[in-house]
């Protein structure tokens, strides 16, 4: 027969009571104090600590901790852990800091191959070089150890961020000389009668530019149309054979919407030529072609500029800022072309691609759409 036990009955107070009666059936309150709970409850309500243990499956030794701590020092001392920390943290601020120091330095700089770090590799190389700095207690650091370091900056030096650096000084300048040519074009698109007989008028406003890459992809499978039932999507292979790039020329009127195209293997200063001549000869020769494009070596090259003096007062440049193609409304006919019959196109052969875009160029000159630029804000009032 059990002896009777010494330990001395538990005290509570109502409070005390309505906190562990709420604590024992807590759902979101952690495990630990909640099984704390059960065993003070149950120690108040008479049960041994035998029966207690074999309830909770816990052993009588850990029940009488806690049911002794609750003696010792009250309910709330025995809910919770005591905080406690049993030494100094082996990882100094000064080996934090060096970390993050190895973390702003590019690789390449350390003498390895790689541009940035993965964090594998930056917890290899603190390691190697973890004692030479001074730092023996990142000898053996893992990948979570510098993970939790640089959680605390926060750092991703396995990432890149890209930025736009303004190089051009007088971009602002720049901007509002482009801003008011198209304020100019607005205005004369709105008083057809300041054109000349004809309504074509005297400054003749077009928008340039290149779209370089444009990939002629064949297909090695032919594509299956939609079956109703089975697919409603073209469905086409996966894989693909590639046949080479192309480069789109394009002048936009911004007065009627023509688009003045052709497409070629490369975009060099002869191949603007060319499309100036196309230029020459589609607009009537009283009129001057203002150009706005941006400074592409094949714009302003020695063989572009002999042409150009062999048409004086024939054409006109309004050059973007650097890094301002963003600011050339030809853009907007690249991003149509992109998204009607550019889009998903495959072919048989280059020459397949050339007509095809001439052809998708013939489809917008047959409704043509006057693109127009809406925000003068950057524009000076008075």
């Amino acid at each position: 027969m059990a002896g009777k036990s010494r330990r001395p009955k538990l005290i509570l107070t109502s409070d005390e009571l309505e906190r562990l009666r709420q604590l024992r059936q807590s759902q979101t309150a952690p495990w630990r104090e909640v099984q704390r709970a059960q065993i003070l409850w149950r120690y108040h309500a008479g049960e041994s600590v035998t029966e207690i243990a074999r309830a909770l499956k816990m052993t009588r030794k850990s029940v009488g901790k806690w049911i002794g701590k609750a003696l010792e020092m009250g309910v709330a001392a025995a809910s919770k852990d005591a905080y406690h920390r049993p030494k100094a943290p082996v990882i100094t601020e000064e080996a934090k800091a060096w970390v993050v120091h190895l973390a702003c330095t590019q690789p390449k700089e350390l003498g390895h191959a790689a541009e940035v770090w993965t964090r594998k590799a930056l917890a290899k190389h603190v390691r190697e070089h973890a004692v030479e700095a001074g730092h023996p207690s990142l000898s053996k650091a893992a990948k979570a150890t510098v993970q939790r370091i640089l959680a605390e900056q926060p750092l991703h030096p396995e990432k890149v961020k890209y930025y736009l650096e303004r190089r051009d000084p007088d971009f602002e300048a720049k901007m509002r000389e482009i801003l008011l040519v198209y304020r100019e074009v607005d205005l004369q698109n709105q008083h057809p009668g300041g054109l000349t007989p004809g309504l074509t008028p005297v400054i003749v406003t077009v928008s340039v530019d290149e779209k370089p890459g444009v990939q002629a992809l064949a297909n090695t499978a032919p594509d299956l149309p939609p079956v109703p039932g089975e697919h409603g999507t073209l469905a086409r292979d996966h894989e693909y054979k590639r046949l080479g790039t192309c480069s789109i020329l394009a002048a936009l009127d911004l007065h009627d919407g023509h688009v003045t195209g052709r497409v070629e293997r490369r975009h060099r200063s002869r191949e603007f030529i060319a499309l100036l001549k196309d230029l020459d000869h589609y607009y009537p020769p009283e009129c001057m072609i203002r150009l706005v494009l941006d400074n592409h070596s094949a714009h302003i090259s020695k063989e572009t500029r002999a042409f150009l003096a062999t048409r004086p007062n024939r054409f006109k440049y309004a050059l973007t800022p650097t890094h301002g193609s963003w600011l050339n409304i030809v853009e907007t006919l690249f991003g149509k072309m992109a998204r009607t019959f550019l889009r998903h196109i495959r072919v048989q052969s280059w020459e397949e691609l050339r007509d095809r875009i001439m052809k998708g160029i013939e489809e917008i000159n047959a409704e043509p759409v006057v693109h127009r630029w809406k925000n003068f804000d950057a524009l000076p009032t008075g």
